[in-house]
């Protein structure tokens, strides 16, 4: 039999090999749990430097869809404009129309009275105008409103139809477009305030002004929004909606994709914070759409049905939903901004009979 002494040699030698097992058990966990908070650790930083980068890119396109100056950079200017032109329809009647309609502002431009009118924002941003006074005495005026990335000079051959009707016309350049200051481009929002500014230079001229505000594209949304504001003054006659957008939030996600070949989701909903805190607008605020079912501005609704850049569809919506005395025309393979130079004629003359039939004659 074993002795006392032998067994409890044995007993502290399996004592010492169990102290010895869980140490470097508890030393393997310690190891693992280390281990374990590298990887989290790294993947914390993997994540955080994803969001970064994810809040570059979509800073990046913001820049990149309401900055102009950020987009002649990239050389997105140049391509939008090109890629819009090459979605126009190449039809010989409307660039002859065009000529010729450019040859007679041209010498219109060299023989009328204009003037530079400027204004400036409550946020500090000087616009720039040009005034086209009427050749006789007249209560009659239009304030004419360009389109996304454009310049007052493109509404030059509506200010010399107007004129020719009898009109005093103010064709101003959006806030951050052409000669008026600004950080971004409004997408209508912004825009529709600042255009109160003109409105009021309106009404500080004429006390009795009758005014119509004709819009292209996004200069077309900006209308319909005013239209929408119970600040709008009782002086505007008429809205003249030439291919507007419903609103810019659904307009933003289309561009994204077609442009930049990016997903809508999630980018627009972070391009909306984003440019909440730089721009200080909410892209959802900006609804032509909402605006037009609370307007009782007699509205005339035009559009092209081939129109690639803002779909035709946006200009019916419009019209079904607006609560005011409205008229709509498509015209028949018209892209986009494209109705006066494809039909002049039917273009023109709808403006005169709803204009005149709102009680500007």
């Amino acid at each position: 039999m074993e002795s006392c002494a032998a067994r409890a040699l044995c007993v502290q030698t399996g004592h010492a090999a169990r102290c010895r097992n869980e140490g470097e058990m508890r030393g393997r966990k310690k190891k693992m749990t280390g281990t374990k908070r590298n990887i989290a650790g790294l993947a914390a930083a993997a994540a955080a430097v994803m969001v970064i980068l994810y809040l570059v890119l979509v800073n990046i396109l913001v820049s990149a869809a309401l900055v102009p100056s950020f987009m002649r950079r990239l050389e997105a200017f140049e391509r939008i404009t090109e890629e819009s032109y090459a979605a126009l329809a190449q039809v010989p009647a409307a660039e002859t129309n065009r000529r010729s309609a450019r040859e007679v502002t041209d010498e219109w431009l060299r023989e009328t009275e204009r003037r530079r009118l400027q204004v400036r924002t409550d946020d500090g941003y000087e616009l720039v105008a040009e005034q086209f006074p009427a050749d006789e005495e007249s209560h009659k005026w239009v304030l004419l409103l360009h389109g996304y990335t454009g310049w007052k000079e493109e509404m030059y051959p509506f200010a010399c139809w107007y004129h020719g009707e009898g009109y005093h016309v103010i064709a101003p350049d959006l806030r951050c477009q052409g000669e008026s200051e600004g950080d971004f481009i409004g997408m209508g929002w912004t825009d529709h305030y600042d255009c109160r500014l003109w409105l009021e230079e309106i009404l500080a001229q004429d006390e009795q002004a009758r005014i119509v505000i004709h819009g292209q594209s996004m200069g077309a949304a900006t209308a319909l929004m005013m239209t929408g504001e119970e600040w709008l003054p009782s002086g505007v006659a008429a809205v003249v909606s030439d291919c507007a957008y419903t609103d810019a939030w659904s307009m933003f996600g289309e561009k994204i994709t077609e442009w930049f070949h990016l997903p809508a989701f999630p980018l627009v909903d972070t391009a909306r914070l984003m440019l909440l805190l730089r721009g200080g607008y909410d892209l959802k605020d900006a609804s032509a759409l909402e605006a037009v079912k609370k307007s009782d501005t007699p509205t005339l609704f035009i559009h092209g049905d081939a129109d690639a850049m803002i779909s035709v569809q946006m200009s019916r919506e419009l019209y079904e939903a607006a609560a005011c005395k409205k008229e709509i025309l498509i015209v028949g393979g018209a892209g986009h901004a494209q109705a006066p130079e494809l039909d002049p004629d039917a273009y023109y003359c709808t403006i005169r009979t709803f204009l005149e039939e709102a009680g500007l004659k």
